[in-house]
């Protein structure tokens, strides 16, 4: 058994602080040693991508235990995908997705392509419209955090 931490790309945007998510990643975390990067692809708007990251990351960090990547890419999920597996170094994927009848991810069949690059991935659907930002910023409240140095 390796004691080198499983690092796993986290894939999500405004499903990034859903509940179904963050006990994902707590499952994770008490399963074994592992890291976390957590990237919002197919960003139009850099605000925005920086309004979740700075909402996310400080709940995603509770529940990993340990600081969280936070990584924006560009305005095509897949490429910005591939981008970062080509780049990090990644054991494993996790895609947190909206539910099929609003996630152009699932229609436009994201999780059998991200398959193919060769890790596991775990595909996360939160019921509902998962987590806006608006509800991330009260829950990172409701857990006592800021999102003090974040960048």
């Amino acid at each position: 058994m390796s004691s080198s931490p499983t690092y796993i790309l986290v894939v999500a945007n405004r499903t990034a602080a859903a509940p179904q998510l963050l006990d994902e990643i707590r499952r994770r975390r008490e399963a074994g040693p592992c890291r976390f990067a957590l990237l919002i692809p197919d960003v139009q708007n850099r605000k925005l991508a920086d309004w979740t990251l700075e909402s996310a990351l400080p709940i995603l960090q509770r529940r990993a235990g340990a600081p969280v990547e936070g990584l924006v890419g560009g305005r095509d999920v897949f490429e910005s995908i591939h981008d970062a597996v080509c780049e990090g170094g990644y054991d494993e994927i996790i895609v947190s997705t909206l539910p099929r009848k609003s996630s152009k991810w699932l229609k436009r069949d994201l999780i059998s392509r991200v398959e193919r690059l060769g890790l596991p991935v775990t595909a996360i659907t939160p019921e509902g419209n998962g987590m806006t930002n608006k509800k991330a910023a009260k829950a990172m409240l409701d857990l006592g955090g800021g999102a003090g140095g974040l960048s």
